[in-house]
């Protein structure tokens, strides 16, 4: 992917699943009127912030797109097409709260434009699983968080520049501690009985997924990859 295309917020070629247009249609969804325009350029001005090389418009709508194939196996799939618009608004590595954040800004704009509460809280938390913590209950979230994790079992070439994009993202950790703290995460993934919680997307994503985290623990852990 071009970075610079990927934060070039104005190009719509690129972005057909992230223009005002499906924007409306998700907050249409839920019957009531979107949001001022305002908040949607605050969102993708987010998503173009320069921490970010991975947690961009372009993982945005790569996760948009995705649902657009498997809406249909949504329960709600206009709060599933806001809680993804939302999932990473607030995102700054320093800091620990961003899918709080995230979160808080979806009720925030979600109550003012009339969404019942029992919607703005099932948004809530869609946004809070991405947290990854722990395994999601609810059905959609079981969606919105595979859909999330799609890039794990993304082909090699654009997992390896995944993983090159996260680490920018971290640029600020040293070499040896970042190396050991990224290999317990991927470690972590790799010991569940299954990546994906659906599925669909267990066909379709977990033999690739594992394939492509086993072999950057390869190259995090060098020194284990060969005992």
């Amino acid at each position: 992917m071009n970075q610079a295309l990927a934060k070039d917020i104005s190009y719509p070629a690129a972005f057909a699943a992230t223009d005002f247009a499906g924007w409306s249609r998700a907050w249409a969804g839920l019957a009531v009127t979107p949001p001022p325009r305002s908040v949607f350029d605050d969102l993708l001005a987010g998503y173009a912030q320069a921490c970010r090389a991975y947690h961009t418009r372009q993982h945005l709508e790569d996760c948009l797109a995705l649902l657009d194939e498997v809406r249909e196996q949504c329960e709600q799939p206009d709060e599933v097409a806001i809680a993804l618009w939302f999932h990473d608004a607030i995102y700054k590595p320093r800091r620990g709260d961003n899918e709080a954040a995230s979160a808080d800004w979806l009720v925030r704009v979600a109550r003012d434009a009339g969404v019942p509460e029992s919607s703005i809280a099932r948004m809530h938390a869609l946004v809070m699983a991405t947290r990854h913590t722990a395994s999601a209950d609810a059905h959609d979230a079981k969606m919105l968080v595979d859909i999330d994790l799609s890039i794990l079992g993304a082909p090699a070439s654009r997992f390896d520049m995944y993983e090159a994009q996260v680490r920018r993202e971290y640029r600020w950790v040293p070499g040896p501690i970042y190396r050991a703290r990224r290999a317990e995460i991927l470690e972590g993934f790799l010991a569940r009985p299954t990546i994906y919680a659906t599925p669909c997307f267990r066909e379709r994503f977990e033999q690739m997924a594992r394939q492509n985290m086993l072999r950057s623990m390869a190259s995090l852990r060098p020194q284990r990859s060969q005992r």
